[in-house]
């Protein structure tokens, strides 16, 4: 039986897989805005442990995230907060998506999550060209993506627009930070006790 060379064949599997979970979560943000439009996706609230969310997130995520070091800080004794763990496990993944996307190679991604007040306040931060002031609103709309110098656009713009929605579902609230260090910096909070928005 003839022997392959297995190095293109891994790379070229690789590459149809990346494409394809980027495609399912595509038709999956798709799907979650025609059912937020027409008022039928609904928050399924359960009380959850903000740190295992935040854990099963950078573990979905490696495949996107693999050429970044991805810093984790979630002090332990956060409490519970009531959500729909797929609909904010969706929120986190779309700006770590972004983040790894907009951000170069072997730059640090931080997730943060931290108790403000009534809320609890979660930070995805990069080392990618920030966003500008001007474009701070309007990143959260449908189908706006920014043009970055040197980089090639990718995606249809809709993770960010499909996040305000759901921290909004959950009376909360997501913005851009406007004074970053560098990079860029999308925070989202959600009451302890969440409440259901009107």
């Amino acid at each position: 039986m003839p022997k392959f060379c297995d190095a293109p064949t891994s790379e070229f599997a690789s590459a149809i897989q990346d494409e394809a979970l980027r495609l399912d979560r595509v038709v999956g943000n798709l799907l979650d805005l025609s059912r937020i439009e027409n008022g039928s996706l609904v928050p399924h609230k359960a009380w959850h442990d903000v740190g295992a969310l935040v854990e099963d997130v950078a573990g979905k995520m490696r495949p996107i995230t693999a050429g970044h070091a991805v810093r984790l800080e979630v002090p332990e004794d956060l409490p519970p907060v009531e959500l729909d763990y797929v609909e904010i496990q969706q929120v986190l993944s779309n700006l770590v998506e972004n983040a790894a996307k907009f951000s170069p190679r072997g730059s640090e991604i931080a997730i943060r999550v931290v108790r403000a007040g009534g809320d609890i306040r979660f930070e995805v931060a990069d080392h990618g060209p920030g966003i500008p002031p001007v474009d701070a609103e309007r990143i959260f709309a449908p189908f706006v993506r920014l043009q970055r110098a040197g980089q090639a656009t990718r995606g249809v713009g809709l993770g960010l627009a499909i996040a305000k929605r759901f921290v909004e579902a959950h009376a909360g609230s997501i913005w851009v930070d406007p004074r970053p260090a560098d990079g860029a910096r999308v925070m989202f909070t959600l009451p302890v006790q969440a409440g259901v928005s009107g």
